[in-house]
């Protein structure tokens, strides 16, 4: 889940090697995920060893194989950090594992086990990316009058305590790299009421706000504004350069880069939710397509509305859909739609793989967002072998932790429940247009 994930991901599609990611407790995402059985090679990845969605995909996938007369031993691989639960455990079934450094932290680990075995196994190269970045780290090491990352890192910074705290990534080489550096500079300068805001975009016509920094990925070229940058090279490089200008920045904004103290709260809420009925999360069965929580408006275009109005004028609006991503509704692009309307920048996230990531900074970093929660009855639900809860009701508990946390911290939070995914996204497409 977030850094771990994100990390092999970006390195197979950059190469074009096919990697299926599952970060998602989604019950009908996870279904899909299940087949081919024979020919599957599952990746658990965990750094800590007890993230519950990883655990419940292991404990699902070693169910799958059994019922398929397949050893799981020949199918599952793991990655963590040593002496943790899944190492001990995985040791114990006799799983192939792979010890991640307990020293780098998740979102620092693109370079580590949790980034180059998946994507080895998939085949895309490592040793390439491994040497691009030991030639930038070489470079770093070097005494120079200027340097690339810290330098970016410093201005980053700098632009952020200046109330420049819109980071703004325009991928131009349509990897997807944003996706990935998102997850790192939220994470890691969301804390302590301030931070940077990543917004990641696609669309050169993107009109970026005036407390917005803009940098273009993947080329030379700079972009017509006042705070700005142009970073381009290869992918190890780029990995190496964005880890240690996240920290320089976060020593520019007197926190720690290397910590994640609110991405715990959440988990704790949907531990809790779990543990008692789920509440204000169980819709409303009688409301046809979309059930409607934070708000007393009784339609979604009257509620969402409401919300918008809550943006603050050096504020941002947070797009949550805890659906299947791999079902492709609703595009991504709907984030920058909405921003061209509202005038404020716009993110989108998937949930709950963003809670592992951009959430910390959601509840942790400057106080200034308004979030739009989706979430769906699933086609079926799954069960989770040898626990008392099934995907479904986890899922649910994930989003109603999060919200009531943001809630506690007076993030104002609308949530629409869909009966009916199309009609409801279509509903709530149109309101935000």
């Amino acid at each position: 889940m977030g850094g771990s994930s994100l990390a092999p991901e970006l390195i197979c599609r950059s190469e074009g090697v096919q990697l299926e990611v599952l970060d998602s407790s989604q019950p009908d995402m996870v279904r899909s995920a299940i087949h081919s059985l024979d020919k599957t090679l599952v990746v658990v990845s965990s750094k800590s060893g007890g993230t519950v969605e990883t655990d419940s995909h292991r404990r699902i996938f070693e169910q799958a194989f059994n019922a398929e007369g397949l050893h799981p031993a020949d199918h599952l691989i793991v990655v963590t950090d040593p002496g943790s639960p899944l190492d001990r455990q995985a040791a114990q079934l006799g799983y192939r594992v792979f010890h991640a450094d307990p020293h780098v932290g998740g979102r620092f680990s693109a370079l580590t086990a949790f980034g180059l075995v998946p994507s080895i196994l998939a085949g895309a190269g490592g040793a390439e990316l491994l040497d691009q970045a030991a030639q930038t780290r070489a470079e770093l090491a070097a005494e120079h009058d200027e340097d690339d990352a810290v330098s970016l890192g410093v201005a980053i910074g700098v632009a952020a305590k200046e109330g420049v705290d819109k980071l703004v990534l325009l991928d131009r080489g349509q990897t997807r790299l944003g996706d990935w550096i998102e997850q790192l500079i939220a994470e890691s300068t969301g804390k302590d009421g301030t931070g940077i805001l990543p917004v990641v975009v696609e669309s050169t016509d993107y009109q970026p706000t005036d407390d917005s920094f803009v940098i273009h990925l993947g080329t030379d070229e700079l972009p017509d504004h006042r705070w700005c940058a142009a970073i381009d090279g290869p992918l190890g490089s780029q990995f190496m350069l964005w880890e240690v200008a996240t920290a320089a920045a976060g020593r520019i904004l007197g926190i720690d880069p290397f910590d994640q103290p609110d991405v715990e709260s959440a988990k704790a809420a949907a531990r809790e939710v779990l543990d008692h009925e789920l509440g204000d999360a169980e819709p409303d069965p009688a409301a046809d397509i979309v059930s409607i929580f934070g708000s007393k408006a009784s339609t979604v275009g009257a509620a969402i509305t409401e919300l918008l109005s809550q943006v603050p004028a050096d504020g941002y609006l947070s797009l949550q859909f805890y659906l299947n991503r791999w079902a492709g509704q609703p595009d991504e692009a709907l984030a920058e739609k909405v921003a061209s309307k509202i005038g404020r920048p716009v993110t989108f996230g998937w949930g709950p793989r963003f809670l592992h990531s951009t959430g910390q900074f959601h509840k942790g970093g400057t106080p200034n967002g308004v979030f739009l929660q989706v979430t769906c009855d699933p086609v079926a639900d799954l069960e989770v072998p040898g626990r008392d809860f099934t995907l479904g009701e986890f899922i649910a508990s994930q989003a109603a932790g999060d919200a009531q946390v943001l809630r506690e911290r007076g993030r104002p939070v609308l949530q629409l429940h869909l009966h009916d995914v199309p009609a409801g996204l279509a509903l709530i497409t149109e309101a935000l247009a």
